[in-house]
Protein backbone atom coordinates (compact mmCIF):
# COMPACT_ATOMS: atom_id res chain seq x y z
CA UNK A 1 0.00 0.00 0.00
CA UNK A 2 0.89 3.77 -0.94
CA UNK A 3 -0.04 6.68 0.50
CA UNK A 4 -0.30 9.91 -1.21
CA UNK A 5 -1.71 13.25 -0.28
CA UNK A 6 -2.30 13.55 -3.57
CA UNK A 7 -2.94 10.19 -5.90
CA UNK A 8 -3.36 11.76 -9.99
CA UNK A 9 -4.35 9.23 -12.51
CA UNK A 10 -3.16 10.36 -16.02
CA UNK A 11 -0.12 12.26 -17.31
CA UNK A 12 -1.49 14.72 -19.61
CA UNK A 13 -1.80 18.48 -19.57
CA UNK A 14 -4.53 18.58 -16.65
CA UNK A 15 -2.74 16.10 -14.63
CA UNK A 16 0.90 17.38 -14.77
CA UNK A 17 0.09 21.30 -14.37
CA UNK A 18 -2.20 20.41 -11.04
CA UNK A 19 0.79 18.26 -9.74
CA UNK A 20 3.66 20.66 -10.79
CA UNK A 21 1.82 23.07 -8.95
CA UNK A 22 0.31 21.65 -5.75
CA UNK A 23 3.72 19.67 -4.98
CA UNK A 24 5.42 23.21 -5.49
CA UNK A 25 3.21 25.09 -2.84
CA UNK A 26 3.69 22.28 -0.38
CA UNK A 27 6.55 20.33 -0.89
CA UNK A 28 6.28 18.18 2.48
CA UNK A 29 3.42 16.66 0.55
CA UNK A 30 3.44 13.77 -1.54
CA UNK A 31 2.12 13.44 -5.12
CA UNK A 32 1.67 10.17 -7.09
CA UNK A 33 0.53 10.15 -10.46
CA UNK A 34 -0.40 6.94 -12.20
CA UNK A 35 -0.32 6.48 -15.97
CA UNK A 36 -0.67 3.09 -17.68
CA UNK A 37 1.81 3.90 -20.63
CA UNK A 38 5.13 5.50 -20.92
CA UNK A 39 5.45 9.22 -18.77
CA UNK A 40 4.23 10.80 -21.64
CA UNK A 41 1.88 9.26 -23.78
CA UNK A 42 -1.16 11.38 -23.38
CA UNK A 43 -4.08 12.64 -26.09
CA UNK A 44 -1.83 15.86 -24.80
CA UNK A 45 0.65 14.86 -26.64
CA UNK A 46 -0.91 14.31 -30.04
CA UNK A 47 -2.41 17.75 -30.22
CA UNK A 48 -1.62 19.54 -32.67
CA UNK A 49 -3.31 23.00 -33.29
CA UNK A 50 -2.47 25.15 -29.78
CA UNK A 51 -4.07 26.50 -27.53
CA UNK A 52 -6.79 29.58 -28.03
CA UNK A 53 -6.13 32.64 -26.34
CA UNK A 54 -7.00 36.00 -26.48
CA UNK A 55 -3.74 38.35 -26.66
CA UNK A 56 -4.02 40.61 -29.35
CA UNK A 57 -6.44 42.85 -28.00
CA UNK A 58 -6.70 45.32 -31.07
CA UNK A 59 -7.63 42.73 -33.11
CA UNK A 60 -9.52 40.40 -30.68
CA UNK A 61 -11.23 40.57 -27.48
CA UNK A 62 -12.58 38.08 -24.63
CA UNK A 63 -16.20 38.47 -25.81
CA UNK A 64 -15.45 37.49 -29.25
CA UNK A 65 -13.76 34.72 -27.76
CA UNK A 66 -17.09 33.81 -25.42
CA UNK A 67 -19.51 34.48 -28.25
CA UNK A 68 -17.31 31.62 -30.66
CA UNK A 69 -17.26 29.24 -27.74
CA UNK A 70 -21.04 30.18 -27.34
CA UNK A 71 -22.09 29.41 -30.94
CA UNK A 72 -19.88 26.39 -31.42
CA UNK A 73 -21.55 24.95 -28.14
CA UNK A 74 -25.04 25.42 -29.71
CA UNK A 75 -26.81 26.66 -27.12
CA UNK A 76 -25.58 24.42 -23.68
CA UNK A 77 -22.35 26.15 -22.42
CA UNK A 78 -22.30 27.76 -19.14
CA UNK A 79 -21.67 31.13 -19.45
CA UNK A 80 -20.42 31.78 -16.24
CA UNK A 81 -17.92 28.43 -16.87
CA UNK A 82 -17.02 29.92 -20.06
CA UNK A 83 -16.00 33.56 -19.08
CA UNK A 84 -14.13 32.34 -16.47
CA UNK A 85 -12.14 29.93 -18.49
CA UNK A 86 -11.14 32.33 -21.35
CA UNK A 87 -10.70 35.30 -19.04
CA UNK A 88 -8.04 33.17 -17.26
CA UNK A 89 -6.34 32.10 -20.44
CA UNK A 90 -3.69 34.42 -20.69
CA UNK A 91 -2.23 33.94 -16.75
CA UNK A 92 -2.34 30.62 -17.53
CA UNK A 93 -0.43 30.97 -20.58
CA UNK A 94 2.18 32.89 -18.62
CA UNK A 95 2.65 30.01 -16.34
CA UNK A 96 3.26 27.64 -19.09
CA UNK A 97 6.34 29.95 -20.98
CA UNK A 98 7.82 30.29 -17.49
CA UNK A 99 7.82 26.22 -16.66
CA UNK A 100 9.75 26.31 -20.28
CA UNK A 101 7.18 25.69 -23.04
CA UNK A 102 8.00 27.25 -26.38
CA UNK A 103 5.15 29.08 -29.06
CA UNK A 104 6.19 30.19 -32.18
CA UNK A 105 6.86 33.93 -32.65
CA UNK A 106 6.57 36.34 -36.18
CA UNK A 107 9.65 37.97 -37.38
CA UNK A 108 8.78 41.19 -35.23
CA UNK A 109 8.69 38.64 -32.05
CA UNK A 110 4.86 38.61 -31.48
CA UNK A 111 3.04 35.48 -30.97
CA UNK A 112 2.33 33.57 -34.71
CA UNK A 113 -1.22 33.32 -33.50
CA UNK A 114 -3.14 30.70 -36.01
CA UNK A 115 -7.01 30.30 -36.88
CA UNK A 116 -9.15 27.36 -36.88
CA UNK A 117 -12.55 26.30 -37.54
CA UNK A 118 -15.34 28.08 -35.72
CA UNK A 119 -13.22 31.20 -34.50
CA UNK A 120 -13.36 34.99 -35.60
CA UNK A 121 -9.98 35.74 -35.35
CA UNK A 122 -6.65 34.33 -34.97
CA UNK A 123 -5.71 33.92 -31.39
CA UNK A 124 -4.32 30.04 -31.37
CA UNK A 125 -0.79 30.29 -29.74
CA UNK A 126 1.35 27.36 -31.11
CA UNK A 127 4.45 25.42 -31.84
CA UNK A 128 4.25 24.18 -35.38
CA UNK A 129 1.92 21.53 -35.63
CA UNK A 130 2.96 19.76 -32.37
CA UNK A 131 1.44 21.93 -29.74
CA UNK A 132 0.85 19.22 -27.01
CA UNK A 133 4.30 17.30 -27.89
CA UNK A 134 6.12 20.96 -26.26
CA UNK A 135 3.78 21.22 -23.57
CA UNK A 136 3.91 17.62 -22.19
CA UNK A 137 7.46 18.10 -22.77
CA UNK A 138 7.97 21.22 -20.59
CA UNK A 139 5.39 19.79 -17.53
CA UNK A 140 7.40 16.83 -17.70
CA UNK A 141 10.77 18.03 -17.17
CA UNK A 142 9.06 20.38 -14.38
CA UNK A 143 7.45 17.88 -12.84
CA UNK A 144 10.93 16.32 -12.80
CA UNK A 145 12.73 18.75 -10.54
CA UNK A 146 10.34 17.96 -7.80
CA UNK A 147 11.47 15.41 -5.07
CA UNK A 148 8.14 15.13 -3.76
CA UNK A 149 6.17 14.12 -7.33
CA UNK A 150 6.60 10.10 -8.22
CA UNK A 151 5.32 9.17 -11.66
CA UNK A 152 4.41 5.74 -12.01
CA UNK A 153 4.50 4.91 -15.46
CA UNK A 154 3.03 1.45 -16.95
CA UNK A 155 0.31 1.20 -13.98
CA UNK A 156 -3.13 1.08 -14.67
CA UNK A 157 -5.83 2.19 -12.22
CA UNK A 158 -7.85 -0.82 -11.81
CA UNK A 159 -11.43 1.35 -10.04
CA UNK A 160 -11.65 3.85 -7.52
CA UNK A 161 -11.86 2.83 -3.31
CA UNK A 162 -14.81 4.26 -1.94
CA UNK A 163 -16.46 3.78 1.61
CA UNK A 164 -18.69 0.88 -0.37
CA UNK A 165 -15.06 -0.69 0.43
CA UNK A 166 -14.92 -0.11 3.59
CA UNK A 167 -16.34 -2.74 5.95
CA UNK A 168 -18.64 -1.44 8.61
CA UNK A 169 -18.28 2.06 7.31
CA UNK A 170 -20.81 4.56 8.75
CA UNK A 171 -20.00 7.25 6.74
CA UNK A 172 -22.97 7.99 4.63
CA UNK A 173 -21.70 10.89 1.82
CA UNK A 174 -20.27 9.06 -0.95
CA UNK A 175 -16.15 9.58 -0.93
CA UNK A 176 -13.18 8.51 -2.65
CA UNK A 177 -9.85 7.48 -0.78
CA UNK A 178 -7.83 6.31 -3.45
CA UNK A 179 -7.28 3.66 -6.05
CA UNK A 180 -6.18 -0.10 -7.09
CA UNK A 181 -3.87 -0.09 -9.26
CA UNK A 182 -2.28 -3.24 -11.35
CA UNK A 183 1.74 -2.80 -11.93
CA UNK A 184 1.56 -3.55 -15.28
CA UNK A 185 5.10 -5.25 -15.38
CA UNK A 186 4.86 -7.32 -12.55
CA UNK A 187 1.11 -8.21 -12.32
CA UNK A 188 0.59 -7.11 -9.22
CA UNK A 189 -2.13 -5.05 -7.48
CA UNK A 190 -1.94 -2.65 -5.14
CA UNK A 191 -3.82 0.03 -3.26
CA UNK A 192 -2.92 3.92 -3.11
CA UNK A 193 -4.89 5.23 -0.26
CA UNK A 194 -5.22 9.36 -1.04
CA UNK A 195 -6.69 12.27 1.00
CA UNK A 196 -7.80 13.52 -2.35
CA UNK A 197 -7.69 11.22 -6.11
CA UNK A 198 -7.78 13.57 -9.44
CA UNK A 199 -8.83 12.01 -12.26
CA UNK A 200 -6.95 13.30 -14.98
CA UNK A 201 -7.47 10.36 -17.95
CA UNK A 202 -7.99 11.92 -21.16
CA UNK A 203 -10.52 10.65 -23.68
CA UNK A 204 -12.54 7.31 -25.09
CA UNK A 205 -11.84 7.55 -29.09
CA UNK A 206 -10.47 4.22 -28.99
CA UNK A 207 -14.46 3.07 -28.22
CA UNK A 208 -14.84 3.74 -31.87
CA UNK A 209 -11.60 2.19 -33.40
CA UNK A 210 -11.39 4.92 -35.93
CA UNK A 211 -9.58 7.44 -34.15
CA UNK A 212 -7.57 10.52 -33.79
CA UNK A 213 -6.61 9.47 -30.14
CA UNK A 214 -3.56 7.49 -29.24
CA UNK A 215 -4.27 3.75 -28.42
CA UNK A 216 -4.55 4.70 -24.27
CA UNK A 217 -7.59 6.64 -24.89
CA UNK A 218 -10.09 3.93 -23.31
CA UNK A 219 -12.35 6.16 -21.00
CA UNK A 220 -10.65 4.80 -18.10
CA UNK A 221 -11.40 7.74 -15.65
CA UNK A 222 -15.01 8.31 -17.00
CA UNK A 223 -15.94 4.29 -16.09
CA UNK A 224 -14.39 4.29 -12.78
CA UNK A 225 -16.13 7.27 -11.52
CA UNK A 226 -18.99 5.88 -13.51
CA UNK A 227 -18.80 2.42 -11.32
CA UNK A 228 -18.10 4.94 -8.16
CA UNK A 229 -21.80 6.29 -8.66
CA UNK A 230 -20.30 9.33 -9.69
CA UNK A 231 -22.66 12.15 -12.04
CA UNK A 232 -22.10 11.31 -15.51
CA UNK A 233 -23.67 13.94 -18.73
CA UNK A 234 -23.10 14.94 -21.63
CA UNK A 235 -21.74 11.70 -23.42
CA UNK A 236 -23.67 12.10 -26.49
CA UNK A 237 -21.39 14.74 -27.46
CA UNK A 238 -18.87 12.87 -29.25
CA UNK A 239 -16.89 15.22 -31.62
CA UNK A 240 -15.76 13.72 -34.90
CA UNK A 241 -12.67 15.45 -36.26
CA UNK A 242 -13.57 16.41 -39.99
CA UNK A 243 -9.91 15.91 -41.35
CA UNK A 244 -8.25 12.59 -40.17
CA UNK A 245 -5.71 11.03 -43.04
CA UNK A 246 -7.49 8.28 -44.58
CA UNK A 247 -6.00 5.35 -44.54
CA UNK A 248 -7.86 1.76 -46.10
CA UNK A 249 -6.89 -0.11 -43.46
CA UNK A 250 -8.68 1.91 -40.76
CA UNK A 251 -7.52 2.06 -37.03
CA UNK A 252 -6.39 5.17 -35.44
CA UNK A 253 -5.78 7.89 -37.71
CA UNK A 254 -3.67 10.40 -38.17
CA UNK A 255 -4.79 14.20 -37.64
CA UNK A 256 -4.83 16.66 -40.56
CA UNK A 257 -4.87 19.81 -38.29
CA UNK A 258 -8.16 22.32 -38.24
CA UNK A 259 -4.98 24.61 -38.59
CA UNK A 260 -4.77 23.57 -42.24
CA UNK A 261 -8.15 24.57 -43.55
CA UNK A 262 -7.80 27.71 -41.06
CA UNK A 263 -4.09 28.51 -43.56
CA UNK A 264 -6.63 28.15 -46.29
CA UNK A 265 -7.08 24.57 -47.31
CA UNK A 266 -10.06 23.44 -49.51
CA UNK A 267 -12.26 20.40 -48.96
CA UNK A 268 -13.07 18.74 -52.07
CA UNK A 269 -15.37 15.59 -53.30
CA UNK A 270 -13.74 12.73 -55.60
CA UNK A 271 -14.98 15.16 -59.30
CA UNK A 272 -12.84 17.82 -57.54
CA UNK A 273 -15.97 20.15 -56.36
CA UNK A 274 -15.26 22.29 -53.27
CA UNK A 275 -18.45 21.33 -51.48
CA UNK A 276 -18.36 23.22 -48.04
CA UNK A 277 -19.98 26.43 -49.23
CA UNK A 278 -22.69 24.90 -49.87
CA UNK A 279 -23.76 23.93 -46.28
CA UNK A 280 -22.12 27.06 -44.36
CA UNK A 281 -21.52 30.50 -45.28
CA UNK A 282 -17.62 29.93 -43.09
CA UNK A 283 -17.43 26.74 -45.88
CA UNK A 284 -13.97 25.35 -44.52
CA UNK A 285 -13.90 27.40 -41.14
CA UNK A 286 -17.00 26.20 -40.06
CA UNK A 287 -17.42 24.70 -36.43
CA UNK A 288 -16.37 20.66 -36.28
CA UNK A 289 -19.55 18.95 -36.05
CA UNK A 290 -20.68 20.99 -39.35
CA UNK A 291 -17.74 19.83 -41.58
CA UNK A 292 -17.78 16.49 -40.43
CA UNK A 293 -21.55 16.17 -41.17
CA UNK A 294 -21.43 18.00 -44.22
CA UNK A 295 -18.36 14.89 -45.33
CA UNK A 296 -20.75 12.35 -44.05
CA UNK A 297 -23.74 13.49 -45.99
CA UNK A 298 -21.48 13.66 -49.30
CA UNK A 299 -19.82 10.27 -48.44
CA UNK A 300 -23.40 8.81 -48.39
CA UNK A 301 -24.65 11.10 -51.65
CA UNK A 302 -21.57 9.52 -53.34
CA UNK A 303 -20.58 6.11 -52.08
CA UNK A 304 -16.94 7.20 -51.38
CA UNK A 305 -15.01 5.99 -48.76
CA UNK A 306 -13.63 9.26 -48.42
CA UNK A 307 -13.36 13.11 -49.36
CA UNK A 308 -10.30 15.43 -50.08
CA UNK A 309 -8.18 18.20 -48.92
CA UNK A 310 -6.54 20.26 -51.56
CA UNK A 311 -3.31 22.39 -50.42
CA UNK A 312 -1.93 22.79 -53.39
CA UNK A 313 -2.70 26.48 -54.11
CA UNK A 314 -1.10 26.74 -50.95
CA UNK A 315 2.49 28.56 -50.07
CA UNK A 316 4.18 25.18 -49.99
CA UNK A 317 7.15 26.76 -48.03
CA UNK A 318 4.85 28.46 -45.56
CA UNK A 319 3.55 25.42 -44.95
CA UNK A 320 6.12 22.99 -44.30
CA UNK A 321 7.03 25.71 -41.42
CA UNK A 322 4.08 25.58 -39.84
CA UNK A 323 3.16 22.12 -40.35
CA UNK A 324 6.45 20.28 -40.45
CA UNK A 325 5.08 16.87 -38.86
CA UNK A 326 1.60 17.39 -41.30
CA UNK A 327 4.18 17.31 -44.58
CA UNK A 328 6.32 14.40 -43.61
CA UNK A 329 3.38 12.27 -42.45
CA UNK A 330 2.11 12.52 -45.70
CA UNK A 331 5.20 12.05 -48.07
CA UNK A 332 5.38 8.86 -45.75
CA UNK A 333 2.05 8.04 -47.02
CA UNK A 334 3.33 8.79 -50.35
CA UNK A 335 1.11 12.09 -50.97
CA UNK A 336 3.21 15.15 -52.01
CA UNK A 337 0.73 18.05 -50.82
CA UNK A 338 2.25 20.78 -53.71
CA UNK A 339 0.01 18.21 -56.06
CA UNK A 340 -1.80 15.71 -54.37
CA UNK A 341 -5.00 16.07 -52.40
CA UNK A 342 -4.86 14.84 -49.12
CA UNK A 343 -7.68 11.80 -48.46
CA UNK A 344 -9.46 12.44 -45.10
CA UNK A 345 -12.35 11.12 -43.10
CA UNK A 346 -13.93 12.23 -40.17
CA UNK A 347 -12.67 9.63 -37.10
CA UNK A 348 -13.34 10.63 -33.52
CA UNK A 349 -11.29 12.89 -31.78
CA UNK A 350 -12.96 14.48 -29.07
CA UNK A 351 -15.76 14.01 -25.98
CA UNK A 352 -17.38 16.80 -25.15
CA UNK A 353 -19.42 15.32 -21.40
CA UNK A 354 -17.76 13.39 -18.91
CA UNK A 355 -17.53 13.42 -15.39
CA UNK A 356 -19.55 16.33 -14.45
CA UNK A 357 -17.72 18.80 -11.96
CA UNK A 358 -18.05 22.43 -10.50
CA UNK A 359 -15.69 25.61 -10.76
CA UNK A 360 -13.24 23.76 -8.33
CA UNK A 361 -12.93 20.73 -10.61
CA UNK A 362 -15.13 18.74 -7.74
CA UNK A 363 -17.23 15.32 -8.70
CA UNK A 364 -20.41 14.55 -7.04
CA UNK A 365 -18.17 11.75 -4.97
CA UNK A 366 -16.50 13.71 -1.68
CA UNK A 367 -12.35 14.18 -2.52
CA UNK A 368 -12.79 12.71 -5.89
CA UNK A 369 -11.94 15.87 -8.75
CA UNK A 370 -11.63 15.37 -12.57
CA UNK A 371 -9.79 17.63 -15.04
CA UNK A 372 -9.30 17.30 -19.07
CA UNK A 373 -11.16 16.02 -21.31
CA UNK A 374 -12.15 13.20 -18.98
CA UNK A 375 -14.44 15.93 -16.86
CA UNK A 376 -17.83 18.22 -18.10
CA UNK A 377 -17.07 21.42 -17.15
CA UNK A 378 -19.68 23.17 -19.05
CA UNK A 379 -17.52 24.87 -21.44
CA UNK A 380 -17.94 22.87 -24.39
CA UNK A 381 -21.77 22.76 -24.23
CA UNK A 382 -22.83 20.68 -27.55
CA UNK A 383 -19.88 20.96 -29.36
CA UNK A 384 -15.98 22.22 -28.56
CA UNK A 385 -14.65 24.94 -30.21
CA UNK A 386 -11.03 24.35 -31.53
CA UNK A 387 -8.23 24.47 -29.39
CA UNK A 388 -10.15 25.06 -26.24
CA UNK A 389 -9.25 21.70 -24.71
CA UNK A 390 -5.63 22.45 -23.50
CA UNK A 391 -7.16 25.79 -21.82
CA UNK A 392 -9.63 24.33 -20.23
CA UNK A 393 -7.02 21.61 -18.75
CA UNK A 394 -5.04 24.59 -17.53
CA UNK A 395 -7.70 26.77 -16.04
CA UNK A 396 -9.41 23.50 -14.16
CA UNK A 397 -6.38 22.24 -12.81
CA UNK A 398 -5.46 25.72 -11.63
CA UNK A 399 -8.76 25.98 -10.08
CA UNK A 400 -8.65 22.44 -8.19
CA UNK A 401 -5.16 23.65 -7.05
CA UNK A 402 -6.43 26.67 -5.50
CA UNK A 403 -8.79 24.86 -3.87
CA UNK A 404 -6.20 22.13 -2.43
CA UNK A 405 -3.99 24.99 -1.43
CA UNK A 406 -6.14 26.50 1.58
CA UNK A 407 -6.29 22.59 3.04
CA UNK A 408 -4.80 21.62 5.57
CA UNK A 409 -3.43 17.57 5.17
CA UNK A 410 -5.08 15.41 6.75
CA UNK A 411 -3.95 12.13 8.15
CA UNK A 412 -4.63 8.43 7.35
CA UNK A 413 -7.22 6.60 9.31
CA UNK A 414 -8.81 4.44 7.79
CA UNK A 415 -7.77 0.95 6.72
CA UNK A 416 -8.93 -0.12 3.00
CA UNK A 417 -9.05 -4.05 1.97
CA UNK A 418 -6.60 -5.08 -0.54
CA UNK A 419 -7.88 -6.30 -3.89
CA UNK A 420 -8.66 -9.96 -3.69
CA UNK A 421 -8.36 -11.77 -7.00
CA UNK A 422 -9.04 -15.46 -5.25
CA UNK A 423 -10.53 -17.92 -7.56
CA UNK A 424 -9.33 -16.07 -10.84
CA UNK A 425 -7.43 -17.44 -13.36
CA UNK A 426 -5.21 -16.23 -16.21
CA UNK A 427 -6.71 -16.35 -19.74
CA UNK A 428 -5.73 -19.13 -21.96
CA UNK A 429 -7.11 -16.93 -24.93
CA UNK A 430 -6.41 -13.61 -25.35
CA UNK A 431 -8.65 -13.74 -28.53
CA UNK A 432 -11.76 -13.32 -26.90
CA UNK A 433 -10.54 -9.95 -25.27
CA UNK A 434 -9.65 -8.69 -29.10
CA UNK A 435 -13.11 -10.79 -30.24
CA UNK A 436 -15.10 -8.43 -28.55
CA UNK A 437 -13.09 -5.16 -28.87
CA UNK A 438 -13.60 -5.26 -32.31
CA UNK A 439 -17.03 -6.53 -32.16
CA UNK A 440 -17.99 -3.21 -29.60
CA UNK A 441 -15.68 -0.53 -32.21
CA UNK A 442 -17.73 -1.76 -35.06
CA UNK A 443 -21.17 -1.59 -33.30
CA UNK A 444 -20.19 2.01 -32.42
CA UNK A 445 -19.06 3.17 -36.15
CA UNK A 446 -22.22 1.77 -37.36
CA UNK A 447 -24.72 2.38 -35.29
CA UNK A 448 -23.52 5.32 -33.04
CA UNK A 449 -21.90 7.44 -35.26
CA UNK A 450 -21.94 11.26 -36.53
CA UNK A 451 -25.52 10.77 -37.81
CA UNK A 452 -27.78 8.45 -35.38
CA UNK A 453 -31.29 7.43 -35.43
CA UNK A 454 -33.73 5.81 -32.38
CA UNK A 455 -33.56 2.67 -34.84
CA UNK A 456 -29.70 2.24 -34.86
CA UNK A 457 -29.50 3.56 -30.92
CA UNK A 458 -31.88 0.75 -29.56
CA UNK A 459 -30.34 -1.43 -31.68
CA UNK A 460 -26.98 -0.71 -30.32
CA UNK A 461 -27.96 -1.13 -27.00
CA UNK A 462 -29.27 -5.00 -27.41
CA UNK A 463 -25.71 -5.77 -29.07
CA UNK A 464 -23.92 -3.82 -26.11
CA UNK A 465 -25.86 -6.04 -23.88
CA UNK A 466 -24.49 -9.32 -25.06
CA UNK A 467 -20.88 -7.60 -25.20
CA UNK A 468 -21.02 -6.51 -21.63
CA UNK A 469 -22.44 -10.22 -20.02
CA UNK A 470 -19.28 -11.61 -22.14
CA UNK A 471 -16.81 -9.29 -20.77
CA UNK A 472 -17.94 -8.95 -17.24
CA UNK A 473 -18.00 -13.20 -16.95
CA UNK A 474 -14.61 -13.13 -18.26
CA UNK A 475 -13.44 -10.03 -15.62
CA UNK A 476 -14.82 -12.39 -12.94
CA UNK A 477 -13.34 -15.30 -13.76
CA UNK A 478 -9.90 -14.01 -14.59
CA UNK A 479 -6.57 -12.53 -13.44
CA UNK A 480 -6.88 -8.50 -14.59
CA UNK A 481 -4.90 -7.48 -17.79
CA UNK A 482 -4.81 -4.00 -18.72
CA UNK A 483 -6.69 -5.16 -22.23
CA UNK A 484 -9.26 -6.59 -19.99
CA UNK A 485 -9.90 -4.03 -17.93
CA UNK A 486 -9.64 -1.36 -20.76
CA UNK A 487 -12.62 -3.36 -22.91
CA UNK A 488 -14.82 -3.20 -20.07
CA UNK A 489 -14.35 0.22 -19.93
CA UNK A 490 -14.71 0.89 -23.14
CA UNK A 491 -18.30 -1.02 -22.77
CA UNK A 492 -19.00 0.94 -20.04
CA UNK A 493 -18.31 4.32 -21.79
CA UNK A 494 -20.14 2.99 -24.94
CA UNK A 495 -23.48 2.35 -22.49
CA UNK A 496 -23.36 5.91 -21.55
CA UNK A 497 -23.16 7.42 -25.01
CA UNK A 498 -25.75 5.23 -26.43
CA UNK A 499 -27.90 5.89 -23.24
CA UNK A 500 -27.74 9.14 -22.88
CA UNK A 501 -28.07 9.87 -26.96
CA UNK A 502 -31.68 8.03 -26.76
CA UNK A 503 -32.42 10.49 -23.77
CA UNK A 504 -31.35 13.44 -26.48
CA UNK A 505 -34.68 14.72 -28.12
CA UNK A 506 -33.02 17.72 -29.78
CA UNK A 507 -30.48 17.77 -32.21
CA UNK A 508 -27.32 19.94 -30.92
CA UNK A 509 -23.80 20.42 -31.20
CA UNK A 510 -22.06 17.57 -32.25
CA UNK A 511 -25.18 15.72 -31.64
CA UNK A 512 -27.44 14.72 -35.04
CA UNK A 513 -30.25 11.84 -34.71
CA UNK A 514 -32.47 11.66 -37.79
CA UNK A 515 -35.18 11.06 -35.54
CA UNK A 516 -34.97 14.84 -33.89
CA UNK A 517 -35.40 16.54 -37.48
CA UNK A 518 -38.77 18.55 -37.31
CA UNK A 519 -40.68 17.36 -40.20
Amino acid sequence: MIEANYLVIGSGIAGLTFSVKIAKRFPDRNVVIVTKGNEDESNTKYAQGGVAIVLNREKDSFKKHIEDTLIAGDGLCNEDVVEMVIKEGPNRLQELMIWGANFDVDSSGDFDLGKEGGHSEYRVVHHKDITGYEVERALLKRAHQLSNITILSHHFAIDLVTNHHIKNSEQKELSCYGAYVLDEKTGKIFTIIANNTLLATGGIGCVYGHTTNPVIATGDGIAMAYRAKAKIKDMEFVQFHPTALYEAKGESSFLISEAVRGFGAYLRNKSGYRFMPDYDKRAELASRDIVSQSIDNELKKSGETHVYLDCTHLNIDAFKKHFPNIYKACLEHHIDIKTDWIPVIPASHYLCGGIKVNKKGETTITNLFACGECSRTGLHGANRLASNSLLEALVYAHNIFKYHSKKEAKPFELVIPEWNDEGTIIPKEHVLVQHNLKQLQALMRDYVGIVRSNKRLKRAIKHLDLIYNEVEELYRESKITTSLCELRNMVNVAHLIIRQSLDRTENKGGYYNIDNVKK
